[in-house]
């Protein structure tokens, strides 16, 4: 357990890190966007996602690498929705049309506090006032990483308000397991059976469609070179149509030597092979970024829910606790 002092925004203050440890994975968390900067695997020597050792390319390049996305992740098309009868507007953050995980001040970009820090935990909290973002509703909230044996990353998100609002958080690492400039030689097996189109705003346009002879179907394990070159890949794979009590297979990634498994309680995965990634200053592996230098799998509630009322629900009454777990369990495929 480490506590350490990341940098300083120029809006926001102080940026702490924290490094926990134990059954042969280390995760380090910045307070900021309470984001995965870096998760280790004993024995392995490249990290297991994309970060950077220091606090500016969060602020520009980095944006949203490895932090909780929310109070809504991914879009909500008009950046408007209605919430109880009342239209609410949002902020208008994505293309100046729509808004795009949680606003230009949604969750991913606050600067969270410590609430809890132990040899293989830590918590963060911070508070959402009513009217942020255009959300209705004081929200509470708090995310626990948490390290079990396995070993398995252990990632819950708990939250609360005092008016009806919505509510949809995601955790959006970026993996990488072989340490190569791009993911081009990992394999991804996912069981959506449906996925949702999208208009040339990326909003949802109708109801799932089946994956069968789109670039996304993943229901047999299918190396990411052989898809890379095509069409987009940042679309939402439909899991379920309502979000589990307990977590469920989500997907299953393997690249040198190792497996990752991503089993979650949410309906959705948006899955972004990382097009748009930017070239900066070099990341915690030691050299810049590039197009496709890790995929993000993003466990959450289908995007622009609220207008779709044949979506999962994403409203979370008064007082109600959402509760989302995510489990990321790690193995190698490899003898040593």
């Amino acid at each position: 357990m480490k506590e350490e002092r990341f940098g300083t925004h120029p809006e926001k203050g102080d940026v702490t890190r924290v490094t926990i440890s134990a059954h042969g994975l280390t995760l380090s968390a910045i307070t900021l966007g309470a984001s995965v900067q870096d998760l280790r695997l004993e024995g392995v020597a490249q990290p297991l996602v994309l970060g950077y050792p220091e606090l500016s390319p969060y602020l520009t390049v980095g944006r949203h690498f490895g932090a909780i996305a929310g109070r809504y992740a991914n879009r909500i098309g008009n950046a408007q929705a209605s919430i109880d009868g009342k239209l609410h507007h949002f902020d208008k953050n994505y293309l100046g049309r729509h808004l795009l995980h949680g606003g230009s001040d949604g969750t991913s970009h606050r600067n969270w506090q410590i609430a809890d820090l132990t040899d293989n935990l830590v918590t963060f909290s911070d508070y959402l006032p009513d009217g942020h973002m255009g959300f209705p509703g004081n929200m509470l909230l708090r995310v626990t990483y948490e390290i079990l044996p396995g070993p398995e990353l252990s990632i819950s998100v708990l939250a609360t308000s005092d008016q009806g609002t919505l509510c949809n958080f995601a955790q959006h690492s970026y993996f990488n397991l072989d340490g190569q400039p791009t993911i081009a030689a990992h394999r991804l097996t996912i069981p959506a059976e449906t996925w949702l189109p999208v208009d040339e705003d990326l909003i949802p346009e109708g109801p799932p469609a089946s994956v069968a002879g789109t670039h996304l179907d993943f229901r047999q394990p299918t190396l990411l070179g052989s898809r890379l070159d095509g069409p987009l890949i940042d679309h939402n794979l439909c899991l379920r149509p309502e979000r589990a009590n307990l977590p469920q297979l989500a997907a299953e990634l393997e690249a040198g030597g190792l497996r990752m498994q991503i089993l979650t309680t949410e309906p959705g995965l948006q899955v972004y092979a990382g097009s748009g990634i930017k070239t900066g200053p070099a990341g915690i592996g030691g050299r810049p970024y590039q197009p496709f230098a890790g995929i993000a799998l993003e466990p959450q509630i289908w995007p622009d829910a609220p207008n779709r009322p044949d979506f999962p629900l994403a409203l979370l009454e008064p007082g109600q606790i959402y509760r989302q777990t995510t489990q990321l369990r790690f193995a190698r495929t490899e003898a040593e």
